[in-house]
């Protein structure tokens, strides 16, 4: 199964919120970088980063490595990724399901349906829901066709994950593994500057990086 590829940005990514009904109190905004400087430049109180970057051999070979160190956290959210270009959509969906205290909902979100009907699944279990879930998909290609540039399927070759602070945990969620990954202790007060330190384990491409 695939979806429209979409243009990731944080104005995009709002968008997807809204039409999920995701009360528009919380949004998605960049960060220029993970010096001091850029970090300082985030809005605070934050509760999740996402990170995209592109693809490479290097990171797939680090990514079977960290495969040993998943964890199965059932206070955490995680979702598998079966769909052809919805990590942006599935990074988001890590963001806010492992943020129930803070997130708010319209009364006839799609998001939040979804949520309870998925809460007590597997991760495979909810990617399935989640190839069937209409409204979702609808809202994903919608956005998508609305992107400043015309993003071909064939060329996409960047991933997203997502970092969130989980009862002082800091785990990373991806998609592609099995489960998440945790990274040790953090705090509400330093989450930013903890998950940057965690990001430059990650062997990836710096010059394409982009956080959200």
């Amino acid at each position: 199964m695939e979806w429209q590829p979409m243009e990731i940005n944080p104005e995009m990514l709002n968008k997807v919120l809204s039409g999920l009904g995701v009360c528009g109190s919380w949004g998605f905004v960049d960060v220029l970088g993970l010096e001091d400087e850029g970090v300082s430049s985030v809005p605070s109180p934050s509760c999740a980063l996402m990170l995209l970057f592109p693809l490479t051999q290097q990171h797939e070979s680090f990514r079977q490595q960290q495969a040993g160190k998943v964890s199965g956290g059932t206070d955490l959210y995680f979702l598998k990724q079966t769909v052809v270009n919805s990590c942006g959509t599935v990074a988001l969906l890590h963001a806010v399901a492992n943020n129930p205290t803070h997130i708010e909902y319209d009364g006839d979100s799609a998001l939040k349906k979804f949520l309870d009907e998925t809460a007590n699944m597997t991760p495979a279990q909810r990617a399935t829901h989640l190839e069937n879930n209409q409204a979702i998909r609808e809202a994903h290609d919608e956005v998508a066709a609305q992107g400043q540039c015309r993003v071909e399927a064939d060329n996409v070759n960047f991933h997203f994950i997502t970092f969130v602070n989980v009862k002082g945990q800091l785990y990373e969620l991806d998609g592609r593994m099995e489960g998440p990954v945790n990274h040790g202790t953090t705090k509400d007060d330093s989450f930013i500057k903890v998950r940057s330190s965690s990001i430059h384990l990650i062997p990836v491409d710096v010059s394409n990086l982009r956080f959200i």
